[in-house]
């Protein structure tokens, strides 16, 4: 199902971009410099102060009720402007506690997700687990009316600036996989928490998460005990739109372009022949998130379109990066260069939200009916 955007909606990226203006430079989509994360949290103030981190939010919950149009709108020209990624709190975080949490959770958490004024980081990669999620082994044991966390969770992104951390865990035996998992909710300052850095290809950062003895009240717990999957689920379902907006590719066609043109390389007809090729993948990979856009709206299944977009545009990621370096102009191997920066970053886009082997075995599965044993 194809998409297009109402007058309304087209209002409304006219304020976005707008708002956008203020933050030229941030260069918070990449984190490419040292205090970026400050940057990207008053990015999400801001956002809240205007009720934009709420806006498909039901408005029983404070939110304004709008189509989920308006939130891949607003992400798209962010990731477009380089100035922050849907950040988890007000989205899968929130969606979640609607969904699964309990009155006095969404009363806890809500506003300040609503108002930017709370960040939380996903729990979900382990060392031994990497994206099986089944597989986590971070234990959560009962102790009256707590839990007792150990275990360790990695790759773990904003974890140094982040206040919580929305921690899938085991509270069932430990070979019940998907069916003894739960979801907590634990403070990032509790005792026992440590976060150490996982420095990136990017010179970003992801975080090692450790919990030792780490307690937090039940009543921390989102779902059931040992419902944590079902959570996990919806959350995810819910945010698909807005995973990897596809006006990031066409920024980074647009600055691969613009370099070929200080290079002196726009007039190359190899070069030239290469550029429309990734034009026309940028526009495929419009075309299909504005396909899975329309399949969210009408409320048919998502989960093989978002990752038909999410595959075609990770690759596509590394292919307009790795362009440069194919052009044979030596400036793409000098690090720091914006070509040569975009090539690193890129690479970690096939990992992040779901590896690209997991997208393809997933579209396997559920699009042509295969699976290991086939």
């Amino acid at each position: 199902m194809d998409y297009g955007f109402t007058p309304e909606e087209e209002a409304f990226r006219s304020e976005v971009l707008e708002f956008l203006a203020d933050f030229q430079g941030l260069d918070g989509y990449f984190h490419r410099r040292e205090g970026t994360g400050e940057g990207v949290r008053r990015v999400y103030r801001a956002l809240g102060e205007r009720g934009w981190l709420s806006l498909s939010w039901p408005a029983e919950f404070g939110g304004g009720g709008l189509s989920p149009a308006y939130e891949f709108i607003l992400w798209d020209e962010m990731a477009y402007a380089r100035v922050a990624r849907p950040p988890m709190g007000p989205g899968l975080v929130a969606k979640a506690l609607m969904t699964h949490g309990t009155a006095e959770q969404c009363e806890r958490f809500l506003p300040g997700l609503r108002l930017g004024q709370i960040n939380f980081a996903l729990g979900y990669s382990e060392p031994d687990a990497g994206s099986d999620l089944a597989a986590v082994r971070t234990r959560a044991t009962r102790a009256g009316d707590d839990y007792e966390i150990n275990g360790a969770k990695c790759w773990t992104s904003n974890a140094h600036w982040a206040d919580c951390i929305w921690l899938l865990c085991r509270t069932g035996a430990p070979d019940s996989r998907s069916r003894g998992l739960s979801v907590l909710i634990v403070p990032l300052d509790q005792p026992g928490v440590s976060v150490s850095p996982i420095p990136t290809h990017d010179g970003g950062r992801l975080n090692e998460v450790r919990f030792d003895g780490v307690r937090v009240p039940a009543g921390n717990r989102v779902g059931g005990e040992n419902d944590g999957w079902q959570v996990v689920a919806s959350a995810l379902a819910v945010e698909r739109h807005v995973q990897f907006p596809p006006k990031r590719l066409r920024r980074d066609l647009q600055d691969l372009l613009t370099w070929t043109e200080k290079s002196g390389l726009s007039h190359d007809p190899v070069v030239r022949r290469r550029l429309c090729d990734l034009a026309v993948k940028v526009a495929e990979v419009e075309a299909l998130a504005l396909a899975l856009l329309g399949e969210i709206i009408s409320g048919e299944p998502s989960a093989v379109p978002a990752a038909y977009h999410k595959l075609a545009g990770t690759l596509l990621a590394q292919e307009i990066a790795r362009s440069a370096m194919e052009f044979g102009s030596g400036e793409a191997l000098i690090r720091d260069t914006d070509v040569e920066f975009m090539w690193r970053q890129a690479i970690l886009e096939t990992v992040g939200g779901g590896t690209s082997e997991m997208m393809r075995g997933l579209i396997a599965r559920q699009a042509f009916g295969l699976d290991s044993k086939g």
